[in-house]
């Protein structure tokens, strides 16, 4: 008996192993070579492998997109294992406030981490400010590669360089055949028409809507293959690019802050690229979009509670609010509101037509209709039985397209390492690597995300049926409550409420789509007088048209 007493518990052990594309292909970092060292060391110590995870090919500066990260949490979350093993913090996290997170999660569930390189663990007070020190000091290296990359960027702009990316008007061209990184702009002569055609319609006096109208029309596109709108008019407008400069450091931490991160230090240095259109030209083009640009903005107090409803019923867009001013005999003016084609109010009359409908009738039809339908027997009990008919539907095809997801992922997974290994047997070279792992790993993204919202849906699924009393308590409530609301409360709970609103081609409202899910549901028990409780949730969109 004090043999058994006596005898170590075996430690399961989790590894982990990171390699991004960078480090890869310039560095030569091996997930197999982490891997074996990590195996050697549970060899020596007698430490059971329960699992290895691998993420190959991905940056370690956050967890998103990391999907053998976020199953090692969840594993840890599970007891799969006692103890996480990884070659250098590094692999793990390159941010402080990530690898202190991931660490907290593993203290909670009774996990050990380590790591072999720097030689510490989280069992002791000092491995922990071991951990915190190591950590700080990644994140300070990869800080510091980076500010490195950018200050590299911000000079290269102040020689008139242009720093990368994609524009109409413009090629990236390869300097020189043996250096690849060093690049160039050359005009491309059919799209350098199209910014000349721009800038001087613009001069000429015509508004952004008007050209992007006349551009679509004449089937012109953008560099991507769109169609133009009033956003990439102006956008090209106020690109200095085309006058021959180089603009950087427009925005600051744009994958975090995007447009709120405009910055007050935009360097404007002149370009070694050639101008396409004259510095007389732009001056005049500057001048009259900063005369518009400074004009008050009309004051109309107007409320278009149905936009983002309604959609065009010949091209499908978006209907917006719209106005129009109107002189009676008696010489006032009358404002009449109506909902167009949002395609028509942003890239002109030659995409599609306007196809108003007016806002008070449709604003008052959607009314009207609501107040009917939910003290309609009929539809209640429809409501009931299409809810539990699809909360009993919804679940296999779920777990269906989860199925096929896994399975597209692992073949991204065999895919990113098969060119892994051809780039080790000097097979293909790193141009050809970085760009199809650059492919694989936004596919590996998308898959990933998907299954994250699969998992989440499946796990939310409530399969208890609903009762018709519970969804009479429930609506029975709703004429009240849009009665007493303002119209900005009422916009914001029609877009709660509200699905589609059918528009047929006569202009006319055609049909009506509700949603019923748990956030209506919390709504409507809020603002109801009743202290009744629901008893069940939804967790599901129901359409139901009235």
């Amino acid at each position: 008996m004090s043999d058994k007493l006596d005898k170590p518990q075996e430690v399961r052990v989790a590894l982990y192993a990171r390699v991004s594309t960078e480090e890869q292909a310039l560095h030569g970092f091996s997930i197999e070579a982490q891997l074996n060292v990590l195996r050697n060391y549970c060899k020596l110590y007698n430490k059971k492998i329960v699992k290895e995870y691998v993420d190959r090919g991905i940056s370690g500066k956050s967890i998103a997109g990391r999907y053998e990260l976020q199953q090692l949490l969840k594993d840890a979350e599970s007891g799969e294992f006692d103890e996480v093993l990884v070659w250098k913090i590094s692999r793990l996290a390159r941010k402080v406030i990530d690898l202190l997170q991931m660490v907290e999660i593993f203290e909670k569930n009774d996990v050990v981490f380590r790591s072999f390189s720097e030689n510490f663990e989280t069992e002791t007070p000092m491995g922990k400010f071991a951990l915190q020190m190591m950590g700080a000091v990644g994140e300070l290296e990869r800080n510091t590669i980076v500010d490195n990359v950018k200050l590299g960027m911000a000079q290269r702009s102040r020689q008139g360089r242009w720093n990368g990316g994609i524009c109409l008007g413009y090629k990236s061209e390869a300097v020189d055949s043996s250096n690849k990184k060093d690049t160039r702009l050359v005009i491309v002569p059919e799209e350098a028409t199209i910014i000349k055609k721009i800038f001087n319609m613009y001069a000429s006096g015509k508004g952004l809507r008007a050209i992007a109208n006349s551009l679509n029309k004449e089937g012109y596109k953008t560099k991507r293959g769109n169609t133009f709108d009033t956003a990439s008019i102006k956008e090209i407008i106020l690109n200095p690019l085309y006058v021959g400069k180089i603009r950087f450091n427009r925005y600051e931490n744009w994958s975090e802050r995007k447009r709120k991160g405009k910055s007050e230090n935009v360097i404007l240095a002149d370009g070694v690229h050639e101008p396409i259109i004259t510095q007389e030209l732009w001056d005049r083009v500057q001048a009259i979009q900063k005369s518009k640009a400074d004009k008050p903005m009309k004051n109309y107090e107007g409320n278009y509670i149905l936009t983002g409803l309604m959609k065009c019923p010949f091209c499908g867009a978006t209907m917006v609010g719209t106005r129009t001013n109107n002189k009676l005999k008696d010489g006032t003016k009358k404002v009449i509101r109506y909902y167009s084609c949002g395609a028509a109010r942003s890239k002109g009359a030659s995409v599609c037509g306007f196809h108003s409908i007016r806002a008070d009738y449709a604003e008052q039809y959607v009314l009207d209709r609501i107040n009917v339908a939910v003290t309609h027997p009929e539809l209640l009990k429809k409501l009931v039985d299409k809810v539990n008919a699809h909360k009993k539907e919804m679940v296999k095809p779920l777990q269906e397209e989860l199925q096929a997801n896994k399975q597209a992922i692992e073949k991204v997974k065999a895919s990113r390492d098969k060119y892994l290994n051809l780039f080790d047997e000097k097979l293909i070279d790193q141009e050809l690597l970085t760009e199809r792992l650059q492919e694989l790993n936004q596919e590996f993204e998308r898959l990933v995300k998907r299954q994250n919202e699969l998992e989440v849906s499946l796990n939310g699924c409530d399969l208890e049926e609903l009762t018709y009393e519970y969804v009479q308590e429930v609506m029975s409530h709703l004429n009240e409550i849009l009665q007493d609301m303002p119209n900005d409360e009422r916009k914001a709970f029609y877009h709660m409420i509200i699905e589609e609103i059918v528009v047929s081609q006569e202009k006319q409202i055609e049909v009506i789509k509700l949603k019923i899910d748990e956030e209506v549901q919390k709504e409507f028990i809020k603002q109801s007088p009743s202290e009744t409780q629901s008893d069940g949730d939804i967790f599901i969109q129901i359409d139901i048209v009235i």
